[in-house]
């Protein structure tokens, strides 16, 4: 596929000699001349060898330069970021969503800790603890919902794998009593596969019987509105106010014997969490109730819970529950339609030529 893509004229400012106008491009082409644009508009060298080549990368860079010239955008930490993970893309026929995937977006879902192996992130230290931003659900682009930041040791272990990949790699270890693989432990393959769990359709039954072992990251799109709810539940221990809060969410449950499941719940999930006591701050918060999670009893008493309700309800749960403004966070049901925007799972996350089949999801 090829389109016309016009080169603006910027009088006076043609230092490389550049021809004005009219030039046929691949799609590929053109997202790297864009791309080469951005590099220009932020003032950002493109790394070697791509700053010597000739490409289309380049192209864009030396038309973004003679158009900005001075004028050029402050490149922010989460700006080289944004522009690394187009390169890196871009290299790989990779899709990336831009109308959402921004360098403001990058900045909202960064994190201090690495939510699988849970070591302090690095930055451009050339070690395993950098953080990199992860594409959750593998057969999908680089788009708002599907993406996480980890660290490269746990990007690098998770690789291609999927919810089920994952979930087989902890059943190996603790089958034949390893203590680790590629890098992770048992753990922390539990971590990943619940991770990807999220992104991916589930039926009500088998989404309710995982327990939370890690935390969904800010932005990410959950699919099964039962773990969302289980996430929104979890998360009220994070910020003060949080009993007046799940009492008034205990309210809006269906029936009395609802109503005692989840109170029977909620009282073995409180003193886990509590006799973590890392609740100082907010990353040690977080594993204080995953671990908690970690106890037979909370699991099985959630699934007792989930057993009263469906997906439908668990959904509508969770909007009442954003209209009477019980979370501080924002939950939104995009429908069939909006589920998978920008993802192009029918080309696996490559540059389609298609658009692919959206799903139900919530943003978390």
């Amino acid at each position: 596929m090829s389109e016309l893509i016009p080169i603006e004229r910027v009088p006076g400012n043609n230092p490389h000699g550049l021809i004005e106008t009219i030039a046929a491009r691949t799609a590929h082409e053109q997202i790297g001349f864009e791309l080469g644009w951005d590099y220009a508009h932020y003032r950002v060298n493109l790394p070697a060898p791509y700053a010597q080549e000739s490409s289309p990368l380049r192209d864009g860079q030396r038309a973004g330069e003679a158009t900005f010239g001075l004028r050029t955008l402050a490149a922010t930490r989460h700006v080289r970021k944004w522009l690394q993970l187009r390169l890196h893309a871009w290299l790989r026929g990779r899709s990336v969503e831009l109308v959402q995937v921004t360098p403001n977006y990058l900045q909202q879902i960064d994190v201090s800790h690495c939510p699988i192996t849970r070591s302090a992130l690095s930055s451009a230290a050339l070690a395993a603890t950098d953080a990199s931003i992860d594409r959750v659900r593998n057969d999908a682009g680089y788009a708002a919902g599907n993406l996480a930041v980890v660290s490269t040791k746990a990007n690098h272990a998770k690789g291609a794998l999927d919810f089920r990949g994952a979930l087989r790699r902890v059943q190996q270890l603790e089958a034949e009593a390893l203590l680790g693989l590629d890098g992770l432990t048992v753990s922390q393959w539990a971590r990943v596969a619940v991770l990807c769990s999220f992104v991916e359709p589930l039926s009500h039954l088998e989404a309710s019987a995982l327990p939370l072992l890690v935390l969904p990251p800010n932005r990410l799109r959950l699919f099964n509105p039962v773990q969302a709810l289980q996430a929104f539940v979890s998360q009220q221990l994070l910020t003060p106010g949080w009993s007046q809060r799940v009492s008034r969410f205990e309210d809006l449950l269906p029936g009395e014997s609802c109503k005692r499941a989840f109170k029977g719940f909620f009282m073995a999930l409180l003193p886990r969490v509590l006799e973590g006591g890392r609740l100082h701050e907010a990353h040690t918060a977080r594993w204080a109730i995953e671990d908690a999670w970690r106890a037979p009893g909370v699991q099985k008493r959630w699934t007792q819970v989930a057993r009263h309700l469906d997906s439908a309800q668990c959904e509508a749960l969770l909007v009442k529950a954003a209209t009477r403004r019980l979370t501080t966070r924002t939950v939104v049901s995009s429908g069939e339609t909006g589920a998978t925007d920008g993802w192009n799972l029918a080309t696996r996350g490559y540059v389609p030529h298609a658009r692919a089949q959206a799903q139900r999801e919530l943003a978390w």
